[in-house]
């Protein structure tokens, strides 16, 4: 990494500062088309899901187990459960599962 390392942060501050002010800058009017507002409605919650899948599958010792809790969760979310509940049941079936096979 030669060079000034103050250019380069410069650099990515413009970069930062341009991604967040260029949509309030363009987009001055309410957006009314439904399938666009759908789409941005589901940003968060798919940006948020691909940053931490890949880490539930790699946080135990064992693939499966990681997998197997992930599916309690799933399932447990699906029934309607609390956050806690969730976390706690996937937690439990993943520590009890290790137990059996290690």
């Amino acid at each position: 990494m030669s060079g000034n390392v103050y250019i380069y942060i410069v650099i990515m501050a413009v970069v930062t500062y341009l991604i967040r002010m260029l949509p309030l800058a363009l987009i001055r009017k309410e957006i009314k088309n439904t399938f666009i507002k759908s789409f941005l409605y589901y940003v968060p919650f798919v940006a948020l899901s691909v940053m931490i899948f890949p880490a539930i599958l790699s946080s135990t010792d064992s693939f499966y187990s990681a997998v197997i809790g992930f599916a309690v969760a799933l399932i447990a979310g699906y029934l309607g459960k609390s956050l806690f509940t969730v976390s706690l049941l996937s937690v439990i079936t993943v520590f009890v599962f290790e137990l059996i096979i290690f």
